[in-house]
This record gives structure tokens, C-alpha cells and sequence, in this order.
């Protein structure tokens, strides 16, 4: 299945190259694949993955195992980001 596949900040740094202007890149996962199976495939560095959304929704680290994905979802994922 097809779902949309994007990475902020630092992160877009694992997209492929043509993706990163975007941030954005459609991507074929299995019809069973969670949000924390995709996170391991792109071999995302577990304390850069601070916020994970799904739609829009917010996915904490305890629900991210269980949470199975389904076609046309979107997932965002932000490091965690300091400022002043």
C-alpha cells in the first residue's frame, strides 16, 4: 500500500535527494507495517524521532508498535528542536 512518508529538520537528511525539497515521499510499506517498523526500516536514529504524526495525530512512543498504518496515511516525524 501507498502511504506519505515525510521527515523535518535534520531528518530530511535520510530522504533521497529529489525528495528533500519537499520533505515529502510516496512510499510502498506492507499492508501491516506500524509506525515504528517504518521508523526502523529507514534506520532513523531513535533519539532524533521526537514527534511522530499520523494524520495529523500525534502517535506517543508507547502507541507507535501498535499503531498499523493504511493506505493514503501520512506520517510526519520532527527531531526534537531547541530555540530561543
Amino acid at each position: 500500500m501507498e502511504i506519505v512518508f515525510k521527515l523535518f529538520a535534520s531528518l530530511s537528511d535520510h530522504l533521497p535527494a529529489a525528495a528533500r525539497r519537499t520533505n515529502a515521499l510516496p512510499l510502498e510499506v506492507a499492508d501491516d507495517c506500524s509506525v515504528a517498523a517504518l521508523i526502523d526500516s529507514w534506520s532513523l536514529p531513535p533519539r532524533m524521532v521526537h514527534l511522530v504524526l499520523v494524520n495529523g495525530e500525534y502517535i506517543p512512543p508507547s502507541q507507535r508498535a501498535g499503531r498499523l498504518l493504511t493506505a493514503g496515511d501520512v506520517v510526519a516525524i520532527w527531531p526534537p528542536i531547541a530555540g530561543g
